[in-house]
């Protein structure tokens, strides 16, 4: 299996710092199947040419596999072209080889990952599950001009026709770390297969290799199919995240084409930020974290001084740390942050004494007969001097392309409020509880329908 990348960028030769592989070297890296090489053959002020060269280990490649098994004829996993043609295998082998250079990290040269690059891709044979035409539609979206050559099935015997592979080029200007995430979800996805056993951890590994392009992607839900091997579970768990993280605002036609606006997960975290300043809150508890965009986003604040993330699922912190970066953050910064399991039904006297509390998207995944557990622990216990609740306005999904109708924006949701159901809740909680509370649109306010957020900003009366 090969991959070049080329840029003519000057120098060309930066494309080695980005990659973390020196051009005057040839570098050699275990992978699962067998061992991946990276050398190049040209490197200049004006041309460089990186190539990944992943040799496959027939014997990995069979092992604990039962003849005759999926692949429909008992001499199947020794008779196939996994070893020459890109596949999910290529993709495995850029995420290690290339990680570093996928997470747009560059020590040596920081500004160089945010720097887009004239670049030349080549996969001289990729296996296209539905011809050349599919491998335009799915890259041509992303910035790139796309050459899918198809490759004949014997080229002595032309009458033969093509086979189902196809000679790939791809030529724009991206930065790099964008196009080596392209490549990872979607050489296995033009493929259609996978080699490895799918399990719930691709869900976060498409998350993340799609961040800030899959969610828009015209073809969004035939990527999400094929790369999580059509489960349906699956798919429509990353489908609700990709739809929770996009969150998009339909854009309408006009003569001039309109900036494309925020994500509205963007504009609800900016909405909190903003009430959290207006409140003078310097320690706040992010409760129902999750994967940790809001803690980003405070502790990119110096006026946020202690910020505690909160949520009941273990595994969600741990990708929180990850995406936080919590081991690699200085000490001062450090310090300012820490991250504990809990639930939010229960008096945990760790999130009392902030100044803040926020409920970002959290209330519409609790069953309504333990809201009020909620509303006791967060108003009555832990009591901080502000609360901060957004929560999606059901009244606004008719807006929303592609949502059935009475369908709900995520299959976690236990419920989605109207307007006057919303205020209803933070009216009686509020009285409840001494505190006043406003109320602020989050997003387009559309004057039939509202917002497609709804936030309530609660503060504690004076004693």
């Amino acid at each position: 299996m090969l991959l070049t990348i080329t840029t003519t960028a000057t120098p060309a030769t930066d494309l080695g710092f980005l990659l973390h592989k020196h051009p005057g070297k040839v570098q050699e890296f275990d992978v699962t199947v067998g061992r991946a090489h990276v050398f190049y053959p040209e490197a200049t002020d004006r041309v460089c040419t990186a190539v990944l060269l992943v040799e496959v280990d027939p014997v990995e490649l069979v092992r604990g596999r039962r003849p005759g098994g999926a692949d429909g004829f008992s001499l199947a996993q020794y008779v196939n072209d996994r070893p020459y043609a890109a596949s999910s295998m290529l993709a495995v082998a850029i995420s290690r080889v290339f990680r570093s250079a996928m997470a747009g990290r560059c020590a040596a040269r920081p500004e160089l990952p945010d720097r887009p690059l004239p670049l030349d891709i080549h996969v001289p044979a990729l296996p296209c599950a539905g011809g050349a035409e599919i491998a335009v539609r799915l890259f041509a979206p992303l910035g790139w001009q796309v050459r899918a050559t198809p490759l004949p099935l014997d080229p002595a015997v032309p009458d033969w026709g093509d086979s189902r592979y196809v000679d790939l080029r791809l030529t724009g200007e991206l930065r790099l770390a964008d196009a080596l995430n392209h490549l990872y979800v979607l050489l296995p996805v033009l493929d259609n297969a996978k080699h490895y056993w799918i399990g719930i951890d691709e869900v976060e590994k498409l998350i993340r290799a799609g961040e800030g392009w899959l969610g828009t992607h015209p073809d969004r839900e035939l990527i999400t199919r094929r790369y999580l091997a059509h489960r349906r579970e699956l798919v429509a768990t990353a489908v609700g995240r990709l739809t929770e993280l996009d969150d998009r605002v339909p854009e309408e036609p006009d003569d001039e084409p309109a900036p494309r606006p925020l994500p509205l997960v963007q504009q609800r975290i900016a909405a909190v930020l903003a009430a959290l300043g207006e409140a003078g809150a310097a320690r706040v508890v992010d409760l129902g974290c999750g994967e940790g965009a809001l803690i980003r986003a405070l502790l990119a604040e110096p006026a946020f001084r202690e910020v505690l993330g909160v949520d009941v699922s273990h595994r969600a912190l741990e990708i929180a740390a990850r995406r936080l970066r919590l081991e690699r953050l200085g000490e001062r910064q450090r310090e300012r942050v820490r991250l504990v399991q809990s639930s939010l039904t229960y008096r945990d006297e760790r999130i009392a004494g902030f100044d803040a509390a926020v409920l970002m998207e959290v209330v519409e995944h609790v069953d309504p007969p333990r809201l009020p557990a909620l509303e006791r622990a967060v108003f009555g216990a832990a009591r901080p001097s502000t609360v901060v609740v957004t929560t999606p306005n059901v009244e606004y999904n008719i807006r929303f392309e592609g949502l059935q109708a009475g369908a709900m924006r995520h299959r976690d949701h236990r419920f989605e409020w109207t307007r006057g159901e919303f205020r209803a809740w933070a009216g009686g909680v509020a009285a409840a509880h001494g505190y006043r509370v406003r109320y602020v649109p989050v997003g387009p306010d559309d004057p039939e329908v509202g917002p497609p957020t709804q936030m309530a900003v609660f503060a504690l009366e004076a004693s």
